[in-house]
C-alpha cells in the first residue's frame, strides 16, 4: 500500500513539512540524508528514471559550487587566485556544494509528490475552500500531457499524408510545422470550450453544491499525524538546542557529533523514510 493510498490530507501534511525544513535547513547532515532518502524513494516510485536523474544531479552540484565560490568571495581558507585577483576559498565552495545539494534534494522530492499527488487529491483538497480555483488546477495539470499526446496524433496523422515536420524541404517543413500548431491550438481552444460548458451543466461552482469523494479519515491516518507531530516536536527540541547550527562564513562552524545528535539524525531519517517505510509494511 503506497503512502497516496492515505488520506490526501496526511499527504499535504507530510510533503509541506518535509520541503519546508529542507528549504530552511542549511546542516550537511541534514541535508545529506535528504538527497540520500529522496533518491531512495523517488527511485521506490519511479525505477530507474529516478536513478538517473539524480546521477545527473551530482555534477550539476559540482559545477554550480565551483561556479558560487568564483563569485562568491567570503571564508579564510584561500585555495587559489582567480585570473582577476580573487581568491577561491574552501568555505564558498563548500557553501555552494551545500546548496547545490539543497536544490537536488528538494527537486528529488517534488518527483515524490508529482507521483504521490493526483488531480484528484488536488481537487479534493481545495474543492471546500475554492472550487473554482480546484478547476484550475485540475485542468492546468491535465493540459500538459495531453498537448503532447494530442500533439503526436496530430503529426501521425499528417505524416501519413505526407505533410509531416520532418518530410519535404525546409520551406515545407516550416510550413508543416505551422500547420500542425495551428491544428493543436485549434483542438485545445475547443477542449477548453467543451470542458467549461461540461462543468457549468454539471453545476460546479454552485453554492451549496456538495463534493464526491472517497476518502475518509481513519484511525491509521490519526496514527500518522500523531507521528508526523511527535517527529515535529522532536526536531524543533533539536533546533532550540542548536543541533542543527552551521555557519559557513567567515569559517565554518558546525556543532560537535554527539549522541544527542545522532539520536535526532536517526528521528530525522525515520521521518523521511516513513512514506517507503509504510509502503514497504503495507506490501508486506
Amino acid at each position: 500500500m503506497r503512502f497516496d493510498a492515505y488520506h490526501p490530507m496526511i499527504s499535504a501534511l507530510y510533503f509541506l513539512f518535509l520541503l519546508s525544513f529542507i528549504a530552511l535547513i542549511e546542516h550537511p547532515v541534514y541535508l545529506g540524508i535528504s538527497f540520500l532518502t529522496g533518491l531512495i524513494y523517488a527511485t521506490k516510485l519511479k525505477g530507474k528514471s529516478a536513478l538517473l536523474f539524480a546521477l545527473l544531479l551530482l555534477p550539476a552540484i559540482g559545477l554550480y559550487a565551483y561556479y558560487y565560490s568564483r563569485y562568491n568571495h567570503f571564508g579564510v581558507t584561500n585555495l587559489r587566485e582567480t585570473a582577476i585577483g580573487n581568491m577561491i576559498t574552501l568555505e564558498s565552495i563548500l557553501y555552494g556544494g551545500l546548496r547545490g545539494l539543497k536544490a537536488s534534494s528538494l527537486l528529488l522530492w517534488l518527483l515524490c509528490v508529482h507521483e504521490i499527488f493526483t488531480t484528484d487529491k488536488i481537487v479534493y483538497l481545495l474543492g471546500r475552500i475554492s472550487p473554482k480555483l480546484s478547476l484550475y488546477f485540475a485542468i492546468l495539470l491535465r493540459t500538459a500531457p495531453k498537448i503532447v499526446t494530442t500533439a503526436h496524433r496530430i503529426q501521425c496523422g499528417q505524416e501519413a499524408m505526407g505533410r509531416g515536420i520532418r518530410q519535404g524541404n525546409f520551406y515545407k517543413r516550416v510550413r508543416n510545422l505551422l500547420r500542425v500548431g495551428s491544428i493543436l491550438l485549434t483542438f485545445m481552444i475547443e477542449s477548453f470550450v467543451e470542458t467549461a460548458d461540461s462543468m457549468r451543466s454539471r453545476g460546479y461552482g454552485l453554492k451549496g453544491r456538495t463534493a464526491f469523494s472517497l476518502y475518509r479519515f481513519d484511525n491509521r491516518d490519526r496514527l500518522v499525524v500523531v507521528t508526523l507531530f511527535l517527529g515535529g516536536t522532536l526536531l524543533g527540541s533539536a533546533y532550540l538546542l542548536d543541533q542543527m547550527v552551521a555557519h559557513y562564513d567567515p569559517k565554518i562552524i558546525l556543532n560537535p557529533i554527539t549522541g544527542v545528535s545522532v539520536l535526532f539524525y536517526g528521528i530525522y531519517t525515520f521521518l523521511a523514510l516513513l512514506p517507503l517505510l509504510l509502503q514497504c509494511v503495507g506490501e508486506w
